[in-house]
């Protein structure tokens, strides 16, 4: 067969069976961009640094223009190497935790809150669990059996980020923790209630955004162990 009818038929298995995707490598892109994104999320909460909030809202577009190509790429495909609605959750739910992030950094600018220690600690917990499931997507490809545990341990950092945040909230909610702290500055009783509650709703609606990041840390680290079963 000459070189020009080797090129037809390759054409026409190609149009009849198109390539497939390489659907791991589009997940270890969108991993890499969720590991750097939280990495500058902790930066920020812990200097308040105002580039450093700039840089979480740039990332998390371009997170957002990634996770739009690989759905659009998997809308098209004509095969994928797992079941399809678990690439499209992953896909999802690696960008939804970026989403979170930023929103915490967008609250905490119109709500004029200062970070504190609870949400330091948060950030590090899910970024310690975005360090997990990268590693485990990463190994997908080649060795699945060896991605479970690190499916495991970013399940893990999403306990502990649930403990810290019960714990945060009991002193969120401390009155008398608050009045000493802030005494001083209004030493009317009636005025120092009204800020106590804007206080804790302020707070409260930040924690909430990254209890909600620590939910999608739990469901992806699920998925990955769903689809882990599938292809051993």
């Amino acid at each position: 067969m000459n070189d020009a009818k080797k090129s037809l038929m390759k054409r026409l298995i190609d149009r009849v069976f198109p390539s497939m995707p390489d659907f791991y490598g589009l997940i270890n892109e969108q991993c890499d961009i969720a590991v750097e994104s939280m990495e500058v999320f902790c930066l920020y909460l812990e200097s308040g640094d105002k580039k450093l909030a700039r840089k979480v809202r740039e990332l998390e577009h371009a997170a957002d223009s990634l996770k739009n190509r690989n759905i659009q790429i998997l809308n098209a495909s004509f095969s994928t190497p797992m079941d399809r609605e678990d690439l499209y959750d992953a896909i999802a739910g690696i960008d939804h935790i970026i989403n979170f992030a930023k929103t915490t950094v967008f609250e905490l600018r119109i709500f004029k809150t200062d970070t504190d220690e609870c949400m330091q600690k948060l950030s590090r917990q899910l970024l310690a669990g975005v360090e997990a499931l990268r590693s485990g997507f990463a190994l997908l490809d080649t060795d699945p059996s060896a991605a479970e545990p690190f499916a495991m341990q970013a399940h893990k950092a999403e306990r502990r980020m649930k403990k810290i945040y019960r714990r945060g909230l009991v002193e969120l909610l401390d009155k008398e923790r608050f009045r000493k702290r802030h005494l001083k500055k209004s030493n009317h009783q009636e005025d120092l209630a009204l800020d106590f509650v804007l206080y804790v709703m302020k707070k409260r609606e930040i924690y909430r955004h990254l209890s909600h990041a620590a939910d999608r840390l739990s469901r992806v680290s699920e998925l990955q162990r769903d689809i882990v079963v599938k292809l051993i």
